[in-house]
């Protein structure tokens, strides 16, 4: 059995950030990683874009990544790659994993789950029609590409307007691929507006709001698609329905965060996010186990990534340490009027620092008001010329307002100007 202050699974840019944290505040420190290097998705999202909130500067995701790994390596944390936790003792803080050779059991002071998330397949959106080969997940395809080297297919249609999706519209097209659709079954877009923009109109890739796929044609190889439109009860519209021919479908149709080791813990998921409940310090309902990423809640941006799991990584050194101790004064954060979710979900009385929330709204709107609430006392605003469901909110409250609440719960509402 080895022993650590602190133990953080998964090393994708939450978990690197976390585990950088937690040693600088004087934590020993495991990182765990069952692929054979650092870096999560990173590494395959070669386009730009990544850095300009943390580091001041466009970078691309190999770039981004290799930043903390090297930070990582300078620090000397351990770092076990090509290894799978399997269960997590939430009792003990005790994590059996595997790896070449055979049981890894790990004791730890504080445990930070950084497990990111995965895609939902063509499966679990019921896409009917037959099953050819040709069909991947956006972010299977983003692999293929860039880092195997490998075309996927010649003329494709993309289903969902996640922001994977609409990055590998733009891939596929420079690549030569003609994409012919980018079929999403909202009223509005899933991902962010700029992806909308660079990856789609830049390159007059058509998109169709409010429609779906309702059948996919072939029998080795896909051969083409049917897509129709769909009123508000997402039934379709007679009369609406036109065939695409196309060899590949890529699917971006959301990401479920990898909460299976979680569960093993006895850890507390929130039914919206599908991620854990947390407090302000990043802690689960289990006592030294924290959540921070994509496993936490689908972030937009991986900066916000690093910076929550900074505040992941200390919390966890801090715990290990007998100074971040468990406490019963909490308040409860709920979502309001046009709010979906909200992390984290519960404050913390006791925090010594301003607490950062990130949310997602309900629906798209314009000139609206963000208000933090606590009874009739408004602890937070902030006006917005446009909110979206596909981009995150973040609302800051003041610590010193917090401790001042006599009231158990604080609502984040949208209001509309």
């Amino acid at each position: 059995m080895q022993k650590f202050d602190v133990a953080v699974i998964g090393a994708g840019p939450a978990g690197l950030a976390a585990a950088l944290a937690a040693k600088r505040n004087n934590a020993s420190v495991v990182l765990i990683e069952r692929d054979f290097r650092m870096g999560g998705i990173l590494e395959q999202c070669i386009h730009m874009g990544f850095g300009l909130k943390y580091f001041k500067e466009e970078l691309s995701g190999p770039e981004y990544a290799d930043r903390f790994i090297q930070l990582v390596e300078n620090e000397g944390i351990t770092v076990l790659l090509n290894t799978m936790v399997l269960s997590i003792d939430g009792d003990t803080r005790t994590i059996h994993a595997a790896n070449k050779d055979g049981n890894v059991v790990i004791e730890a002071g504080a445990i930070v789950l950084s497990m990111g998330c995965r895609e939902r397949t063509r499966a679990q959106v019921q896409t009917p029609g037959t099953r050819p080969a040709g069909v991947f997940t956006a972010g299977t395809a983003q692999r293929f590409m860039n880092v195997q080297n490998e075309l996927v297919g010649h003329k494709a249609v993309i289903v969902g307007s996640g922001d994977i999706g609409m990055i590998m519209a733009r891939r596929l097209t420079l690549e030569g691929i003609k994409v012919e659709a980018v079929v999403e079954i909202m009223p509005y877009l899933a991902g962010l507006t700029r992806n909308r923009v660079q990856c789609l109109e830049d390159y007059d890739i058509p998109l169709y709001l409010s429609h779906i796929v309702t059948e996919i044609r072939g029998k080795h190889r896909v051969e083409g698609v049917t897509i129709a439109q769909i009123d508000e009860n997402r039934e379709e519209i007679p009369g609406t329905a036109f065939d695409v021919d196309c060899d590949t479908i890529l699917y971006s149709v959301g990401l479920i965060p990898e909460n299976e080791v979680s569960k093993t813990a006895g850890v507390q998921l929130d039914p919206l996010t599908n991620g854990p409940v947390v407090d302000s310090n990043m802690e689960t309902n289990v006592s030294g186990i924290f959540a921070c990423g994509n496993v936490l809640h689908v972030n937009d941006l991986v900066d916000n990534v690093s910076i929550e799991s900074e505040r992941a990584g200390k919390s966890a050194a801090l715990f290990a340490q007998g100074i971040l101790k468990d406490t019963d004064e909490n308040i409860d954060v709920i979502p309001g009027n046009g709010v979906h979710t909200v992390t984290p979900q519960i404050i913390r009385k006791d925090g010594e620092e301003d607490v950062e929330f990130y949310f997602r709204v309900s629906a798209p709107d314009k000139n609206v008001r963000i208000e933090a609430q606590a009874g009739d006392a408004v602890l937070a605003s902030a006006k917005r010329k446009i909110v979206n469901p596909g981009e995150m909110e973040t609302i800051t409250l003041d610590i010193a307002k917090i401790k001042a609440i006599d009231s158990g719960e604080i609502t984040i509402s949208i209001i509309k100007e």
